[in-house]
């Protein structure tokens, strides 16, 4: 139950995200080609430094994740808010 989720702070949208598109699952297997690719040619410590570098990444893409995640949010609480403060006698089956 949503509710419930927030309340225990176990709601966390971010992580029931699973792609189906054809194309990010395209993206992803030529990053790992790649990371495996850089694994095999770099020495480690300069490997280490890509890796910290696509960790920075993530977190930089989970917070804007989080902010657009927000921000649809919100318009759509505002978008309710406007359609029930709207015209009385059509929301009661009254058409205008």
């Amino acid at each position: 139950m949503i509710l419930e989720d927030l309340y225990y702070g176990n709601w966390r949208p971010s992580e029931q995200i699973k792609s189906t598109d054809p194309e990010s699952q395209k993206v992803n297997q030529k990053i790992n080609e790649y990371m495996e690719m850089l694994k095999n040619k770099l020495p480690a410590a300069d490997f280490e430094q890509i890796e910290v570098m696509f960790d920075l990444l993530s977190e930089s893409t989970s917070l804007h994740s989080a902010a657009a995640f927000i921000h649809g949010y919100r318009t759509g609480v505002m978008t309710i808010i406007e359609v029930f403060s709207g015209e009385k006698e059509w929301v009661a089956g009254n058409k205008p």
